[in-house]
This record gives structure tokens, C-alpha cells and sequence, in this order.
């Protein structure tokens, strides 16, 4: 049965698509916050203790969005996507925790990170109940396929992880091993969540890879813009510390880009700076120099861009109407926001 939210009325039209996606939702997305609450439970005060402290620190809930978007544009009634939206938020979750501890990072959100207040141990061991509970949510659904989309997409998001460890701080990096990196760990979450709800709507593989393409593309188009605001954003507004991959070493494509013109001098610069790990309070200034020389930030939002048109493209011959319409702006949105 196909089926869509009632149109928004006027007063809920204004802001972003992620916001107006937020308000379309609302009723569906309550009742996914309030099983995540109800899930993120545990006689362990710990566990509840540090997860909310992550969940409820103000992310955008967009994987979440994505499954349950994905399965309205189908169908209106059915109660399906709710805990399995929460599945894809615990993963998500899951891996934030995990990545913070081996990224050393000090700050999510604007806030100090879960592993710098409750320590990397009781961050690693919290991620993996979190996944755990992804995975009973998913067994409880009772789908095979389910399961097997988004089990597959936790093992892709880990060899992601590992991909990324093995290559860390090499300017070698190239931009397809770049693309790899955030295909596994970002695309992929983002196309299995989206995958997943033609499924539980009752709808044919041709649609659910629809779906699925679209995520993905919208995924790569998410991440390849956050690495570019890391450098380029009000840090106000992007919640966290501007310029922190450049301090891990992390590469990203503006300084892919910014390689492949390199000259002797600056080739040194990103040597010591990226690879050695040798920084000093004037190299960040300079690295955006360098950046902006070569027109690193440009050559990065187009790449993305290229990815958000993609993921429009996917679209065309989905149902009318609100959710399309929203889901084909928020692509543009992934690309052109500020934060």
C-alpha cells in the first residue's frame, strides 16, 4: 500500500529540508526516539549514562530520517520502520564511540567527546551494546533481508575503519582510496538505511536498489562536504573544532587536491605536518593558504556536488510528492550548508 504523511501545513514549510523532512516525520520520529530511549536501558547505570549522553547531544538523527522517508514514500501505516530506524541510530551511535577513541578526538558535537568524560574503555564497551541492540531490534523485526542489509553494512562501516587506520597519515593517499575510505564508513549506513524501507513496504529489489543508490550517493556527498567544512565552517556552527582533521593528520580530498599540484616547498609542508605529525601553531593558517591557492575547497564541493546529483537522479521515477521533493532538496542542502 502506498502512502505519505499529510502535507505539511504553511508553518511548517520554512527551514531547511532536514528540518521540514523533521517536521513531515515528527509523529514517526517520536516514537523512534522514544524506543531508543526505552532500548539504550540497562540495570548497568553506566550504559544508559554514557549513550544518552552522545544521543542526546544534538545529532541531526538523518540515517533515522533516511529509513523512515524511504519507507513513507511507499507506505503510510505500516509500524516496521520504526525500530529499525533506531537499529541504524545505535550503529551510527556505535561507531561514533568507537571512532572517537581511536581518533583521539576531543570534542562530538560541540561538546567534550563520551571517551574523554567517561574514559576510551567504557566508550569501546558502551559502542558494543549499542551494536548489540541494533542487532536485537533487527532479530525482532524478523526480516532476513533486513538483517542482511544492515549486518553487512556494520562489517563494511568496520573494514572501513581498519582501511582508514592502515593508511592514516600517508600522503600517498590517492582520491579513490579516499572514496573507499567514506563509501565504507559513511555511504554505506546511509544506503542501507534507505535501502531497507521499500523492503519493509512491500516493494520489488528494483525499487529498494533505488533507494539504495540514493543513500549512497547521498552519503559520499555528506562526508566529502563535512571534510571540506572541517577546514572551511563557522566553528560555531559546525559544532566542533574547525581545522581537526589537519591536527590528526587525517587526509581528506581539499588536501588530496591540494597533493597532486604540490610543489617541492609545500610538498614538505604536508610531509611534516601530515605525515611526521610535526605541527606548529602557524601551519593550520598555512595549510588553508595552501588550500585556497589551489583551489582545494572548490575542487572538494564539486566532487560532492557530483555525488548529490547522483543521488537526485535516483529519484525520478519515485511516488510524488512531499517526501521526494524533500528528499531531492536535501541533497543539495548536504552540499550547500554551512555547518
Amino acid at each position: 500500500m502506498q502512502g505519505q504523511p499529510a502535507p505539511q501545513s504553511k508553518s511548517e514549510t520554512s527551514g531547511n529540508p532536514l528540518e521540514r523532512m523533521s517536521h513531515l516525520l515528527h509523529d514517526d520520529m517520536k516514537k523512534v526516539n522514544d524506543l531508543i530511549l526505552n532500548r539504550m536501558e540497562s540495570d548497568v547505570a553506566m550504559i544508559p549514562k554514557l549513550a544518552g549522553y552522545l544521543i542526546a547531544s544534538g545529532g541531526k538523527r538523518i540515517r533515522p530520517l533516511m529509513t523512515l522517508a524511504a519507507t513513507r514514500l511507499y507506505d503510510g501505516q505500516t509500524t516496521r520502520p520504526f525500530a529499525l530506524a533506531a537499529a541504524v541510530e545505535f550503529i551510527h551511535t556505535a561507531t561514533l564511540l568507537h571512532d572517537d577513541v581511536v581518533d583521539e578526538s576531543a570534542e562530538r558535537r560541540g561538546h567534550p567527546s563520551a571517551n574523554v568524560v567517561y574514559g576510551n574503555q567504557a566508550s569501546v564497551l558502551v559502542g558494543d551494546f549499542l551494536f548489540s541492540r541494533a542487532f536485537q531490534l533487527m532479530v525482532e523485526d524478523g526480516s532476513l533481508e533486513v538483517l542482511r542489509i544492515l549486518s553487512a553494512a556494520s562489517a563494511v562501516i568496520a573494514e572501513g575503519e581498519v582501511l582508514q587506520l592502515s593508511l592514516a597519515n600517508d600522503i600517498s593517499l590517492t582520491l579513490p582510496q579516499y572514496e573507499k575510505i567514506i563509501a565504507c564508513k559513511t555511504a554505506a549506513l546511509f544506503a542501507a538505511a534507505t535501502e531497507i524501507g521499500p523492503i519493509i513496504a512491500g516493494q520489488d529489489p528494483a525499487i529498494s536498489a533505488m533507494l539504495r543508490e540514493y543513500g549512497f550517493n547521498l552519503g559520499m556527498a555528506f562526508q566529502i562536504a563535512d571534510d571540506v567544512l572541517d577546514y572551511t565552517a563557522d566553528q560555531d556552527k559546525l559544532g566542533k573544532t574547525v581545522g581537526d582533521d589537519f591536527r590528526e593528520g587525517k587526509l581528506t580530498a581539499p588536501v588530496i587536491y591540494a597533493l597532486q599540484v604540490a610543489d617541492e616547498g609545500e610538498q614538505a609542508f604536508w610531509q611534516r605536518t601530515m605525515e611526521d605529525r610535526i605541527q606548529r601553531e602557524e601551519d593550520l593558517p598555512r595549510a588553508l593558504e595552501i588550500l585556497k591557492k589551489h583551489k582545494s575547497f572548490a575542487k572538494g564541493m564539486d566532487l560532492a556536488r557530483s555525488y548529490a546529483r547522483q543521488a537526485q537522479d535516483q529519484l525520478k521515477n519515485a511516488p510524488k510528492g512531499d517526501l521526494r521533493d524533500l528528499l531531492i532538496e536535501l541533497a543539495s542542502f548536504t552540499v550547500d550548508r554551512t555547518y
